[in-house]
């Protein structure tokens, strides 16, 4: 029997870092659902379908095969039998991600997806419905999340690490605004799970947040 652990919780909370360090010291699976998304959207992109169109892009999304393997040690995204870990990181995909993500039949597709994933391996997996919609019957769910300030300044110093030019107030807007869009959309909106342990990590680093989820999942 597989074991998994749904982490979710709003934009910036540090969900992927995390998931990812405690997937590696429990030596589970991490599945990026964003990732899943992208591919998607990649998909979608090669079949000319247009992102507004709600009705074109739940029928195409039923189509594709999407999953998470890994290759020496790599998450590696495959679309079919391809590996798009270098095509879905492109601002065209994450447009096509963000517009396309609140297509309810396109979730209900991909959360098929994992579910299968999640029933033949050990998983640590998060998103923003991994707990109550994906995972409902996960051996731990956590409710990651920080201020908006918080995550602003992560995002913003990450950005300024990697040469990117960015202002701290729009970042701050971009994650407001992404919140309310998670919270108030009709399919799978974000919200804590009736029993998933909240974790604020506004103060905590990220080894702390890993070994207190680790802690919990032991426990």
């Amino acid at each position: 029997m597989s074991h998994q652990i749904a982490i979710d919780g709003p934009a910036g909370a540090g969900k992927s870092t995390i998931a990812k360090l405690v997937s590696g010291k429990l030596g589970f699976i991490y599945v990026d659902t964003g990732a899943m998304y992208r591919a998607m959207a990649l998909y979608l992109s090669r079949m000319n379908v247009n992102p507004d169109n709600a009705d074109e892009v739940g029928e195409k999304a039923q189509s594709a095969e999407i999953t998470i393997k890994y290759v020496d040690g790599e998450q590696v995204v495959m679309l079919g039998d391809e590996n798009v870990n270098g095509l879905i990181r492109s601002p065209e995909v994450s447009a096509m991600a963000s517009r396309t993500s609140q297509v309810a039949r396109l979730r209900e597709k991909l959360v098929e997806l994992q579910q299968k994933l999640a029933e033949t391996e050990n998983v640590v997996m998060d998103g923003r419905d991994i707990g109550t919609v994906v995972l409902p019957n996960a051996d731990l769910k956590i409710y990651l999340t920080a201020s908006v300030q918080v995550r602003a300044m992560r995002r913003y110093k990450e950005m300024i690490a990697k040469g990117q030019e960015a202002v701290l107030e729009e970042i701050e807007k971009d994650i407001e605004d992404r919140d309310y869009r998670d919270m108030h959309r009709e399919a799978s909106p974000l919200k804590q799970a009736d029993d998933a342990v909240l974790v604020d990590t506004s103060d905590m680093s990220i080894e702390e947040v890993a070994d207190k989820i680790i802690e919990l999942y032991n426990s």
